[in-house]
């Protein structure tokens, strides 16, 4: 029998998916949810257990406890103040590590990668058991992107890896040229929203999310899903673009069929570094 793969979750949708992917291909996930950040409600069935992010050491301890030998860390994470963490030796320890980075997510992520392997837990990436939430080298809607809009993404690509050099975020929107925002601490959705008020009506403008880099590709890869091609339509944009092989996308089918209804383009593009 193949070892137990654990899985510890964050927000979103996304924690469940590689769940319900790990058990059909006979993996028997052990699940540790995160307080304050999962929401019970966003799994099928509850998970094994929930920690604090100051309990880290719990987790650990856990993890190796249900015989897991790889780990996946999946779904949003809001970091909280240092002050409120409330650490456990082996949370101090890596927050020892990770010094003044501790708000900057690859340092961060990386640190804590290293951290689990030096326990014996090899960080395997979400898409390992679930390949089709991977994007691909292709169009997801009907709608291509006309030459000015490819001109924008190019530019959205360009800017999101300096942005991602800085190790600040991975989404940034372009209308015309012009860089209307970027993904700092608010998230993506939050960055849609805020830039709806600064977009010019009827110009279109794209949404692009792209790897950092240097980015360990094994965790918090660039992800859109449903929602956020909502929440695009209703800011107006004209589509958007992702990085192909470095990015996911949930529910492929619903976000083909909300970017065909609302009359975007969605596509994933070959990018390397």
């Amino acid at each position: 029998m193949r070892a137990r793969i654990g899985v510890v979750a964050g927000a979103g949708d996304m924690p469940d998916r590689v769940i319900a992917a790990c058990r059909e291909q006979g993996r028997d996930p052990f699940v540790i949810g995160l307080k304050d950040q999962a929401c019970p409600a966003s799994f099928s069935r509850p998970p094994d257990a929930w920690i604090r992010l100051g309990e880290a050491g719990k987790g650990v301890d856990l993890l190796k406890s249900a015989g897991a030998k790889e780990v996946v860390l999946v779904g949003g994470v809001n970091r909280p103040p240092l002050r409120s963490l409330r650490p456990d030796a082996w949370t101090a320890r890596l927050l020892l590590r990770v010094g003044r980075s501790y708000y900057r997510d690859g340092s961060v992520l990386s640190a804590i990668a290293a951290a689990l392997e030096a326990e014996g837990l090899r960080v395997v990436a979400p898409e390992t058991f679930a390949a089709s939430l991977a994007a691909e080298a292709r169009a997801y809607s009907d709608r291509a992107p006309d030459a000015a809009e490819r001109s924008d993404i190019a530019r959205g690509f360009d800017v999101a890896r300096a942005l991602g050099s800085l190790d600040v975020g991975q989404a940034v929107i372009v209308q015309r040229g012009q860089v209307i925002g970027v993904e700092a601490a608010e998230g993506t959705d939050a960055l849609i929203e805020r830039c709806a008020a600064l977009l010019s009506a009827g110009e279109g403008g794209v949404l692009v999310k792209a790897c950092k880099p240097g980015q360990d590709i094994r965790i918090d890869l660039p992800t859109i899903g449903p929602r956020t091609v909502s929440g695009a339509a209703r800011a107006g944009l004209a589509g958007i673009a992702v990085g192909a092989g470095r990015a996911l996308i949930l529910d492929s089918q619903e976000v083909t069929r909300l970017a065909d209804a609302a009359g975007m383009f969605v596509i994933g593009i070959g990018e390397t570094g």
